[in-house]
């Protein structure tokens, strides 16, 4: 008899399924063939699945994945032609940057939200390591962030993970109940955040390198957290690049949300906003209601796009 559960770990060949009996080591059997994608893991972390239990043994096998709500995907940076899902079945995301050691670039901050705006999954970045913004130019690109994602829909919270500043008041009362994905550039402070939040997850935490100004691979897996106050946290190993799957060239634009309103107004059905006439995108960017930088990550997309096919 086939039993309900979730995956909340996955360590490559063998996942940690929670069931109403409690968590159980489960495998998978044979491959899975899933919507003609290409995946470097068949089964993430958040999918929820039907177990069949293994004759006199304590683990089960995986016999089919139930349909995904929503999931976080990317290109594998590892395989060609591959993608790689973070996590699926998750209420909102959290990103979380920092302004040095590392810097995040506004690019991976858009690139990001593009696959989270695909599935309409609520967005807030997070701003970590504020205990080292101290000087001006520091303050301005912290400025910068505030300007170009808040209007758009994309709340940016400021904390310290080092000395607990902004996770009380502003940071923690937005997991609650709801199933969050965590994830960010290797090197932003993500476990020593989940250290601070879940005690008992005891992620090992490495310094960023001064020589390259980039983190170290802490989080090897993908792990879901029960939260005490209800809900999860997925944890996710750092990122150094999120490169997004195919998409139709009139389609990005729809996951930039201050283009949304404006499209079908160009004089062209097949406008790409970047050089035809009678583009109302263009025009409106001209005005002032597109952020420059935020338009120059959709050129940038758009070109990275059209190299890979």
């Amino acid at each position: 008899m086939e039993q309900k559960g979730r995956v909340i770990k996955s360590t490559g060949s063998w996942y940690e399924v929670e069931t109403e009996k409690g968590p159980i080591r489960a495998r998978l059997r044979g491959k899975f063939k899933q919507d003609d994608l290409k995946l470097t893991n068949p089964i993430a972390v958040g999918d929820f699945v039907l177990l069949a239990k293994e004759i006199n043994q304590e683990s089960a096998v995986i016999s089919s994945i139930l349909p995904r709500e929503n999931y976080i995907i990317r290109k594998s940076t590892r395989k060609q032609n591959f993608s790689h899902i973070l996590a699926s079945n998750i209420d909102q995301a959290f990103l979380v940057v920092t302004l040095k050691q590392p810097r995040t670039s506004l690019g991976f901050i858009d690139r990001f939200i593009v696959s989270t705006e695909s599935f309409r999954i609520p967005t807030t970045i997070v701003v970590n390591k504020m205990d080292l913004v101290k000087k001006e130019k520091d303050k301005e690109f912290l400025q910068d962030i505030h300007d170009i994602y808040e209007p758009l829909g994309y709340p940016v919270v400021e904390i310290s993970a080092l000395d607990d500043e902004g996770l009380q008041e502003v940071f923690l009362p937005k997991l609650s109940g709801k199933t969050t994905l965590l994830s960010g550039h290797s090197g932003v402070g993500k476990s020593s955040l989940l250290n601070k939040i879940i005690p008992s997850a005891s992620q090992t935490t490495k310094e960023v390198s001064s020589f390259t100004s980039k983190g170290v691979h802490t989080t090897t897996f993908a792990e879901m957290f029960p939260l005490e106050g209800g809900g999860y946290l997925i944890d996710t190993p750092g990122i150094k690049e999120f490169g997004i799957l195919d998409i139709d060239d009139q389609e990005l634009s729809h996951y930039f949300v201050e283009m949304r309103k404006y499209l079908g107004q160009c004089k062209y059905n097949n406008c790409k906003h970047l050089n035809e006439p009678g583009c109302k995108v263009l025009e409106v960017l001209e005005e002032g209601y597109i952020h420059p930088y935020r338009y120059d990550s959709y050129v940038k997309i758009l070109h990275e796009e059209d190299t890979f096919r």
